[in-house]
């Protein structure tokens, strides 16, 4: 992973099913998915009381260019990080921020990890605020989607943003996602939690039948 640390990370926040009513979305552009990768913006809705209170976004000056297929995809230019803060001025703003929220986001291991590692680097700090992922939940809420990638997901519950793949507009999608999966558990009476957990149990126990059901065959 970015800024040499990968593995093990101590001090990481934990994986939770739930962010309550009060939270902060993030979401991170990077400049590749290799170990070479580094941040190049850092974007964060906080929420309270499911509503969007606040917006953060800041750009990160990277050590070498944006690579090309980065650009195509987010947008983000090389003269638009140029000048930008460098990474322990990003994350520590960041940090700043989030206070000791729970952090919510869509494969969110991906954007914690890159902040875990950046704040460990730069600040000798760990990331230590717990996480919950929206991916996770709605494979388990909607598994019969064809796939759960963010822009599958605003497609099937039409969810309209600016931009695709900017960090701010991603937050306010996967938001609106963690939204569908709140009101999906409320309409069965439980919160995200309890639901996540109830199809856990149900998904087990038929994995149990089918089992005895082989070896009795």
């Amino acid at each position: 992973m970015a800024y040499g640390f990968s593995g093990n990370r101590p001090g990481k926040g934990k994986s939770l099913c739930d962010a309550t009513d009060n939270y902060t979305v993030v979401d991170v552009e990077t400049t590749g998915l290799d170990s070479w990768a580094e941040l190049i913006e850092i974007g964060a809705v906080r929420v309270r009381g499911h509503q969007v209170a606040e917006e953060f976004q800041i750009f990160v000056r990277p050590s070498y260019s944006v690579p090309r297929e980065i650009t195509m995809l987010t947008g983000i230019t090389n003269s638009m990080v140029r000048a930008a803060p460098l990474p322990d001025e990003a994350v520590k703003a960041f940090l700043k921020f989030a206070g000791g929220d729970i952090l919510l986001g869509h494969n969110v291991n991906f954007d914690v990890n890159f902040l875990y590692d950046a704040s460990r680097r730069f600040l000798s700090s760990p990331l230590a605020n717990d996480f919950v992922d929206t991916r996770k939940l709605t494979k388990k809420f909607f598994p019969h989607l064809a796939d759960h990638k963010l822009a599958t997901l605003k497609g099937h519950f039409r969810i309209v943003t600016d931009q695709a793949h900017r960090a701010v507009h991603d937050c306010v999608a996967t938001k609106q996602v963690y939204d569908v999966c709140r009101l999906e558990a409320e309409k069965n009476g439980m919160n995200v939690e309890q639901y996540f957990k109830s199809i856990a149990r149900a998904e087990r126990k038929a994995a149990a039948q089918r089992r005895a059901l082989r070896g009795a065959g």
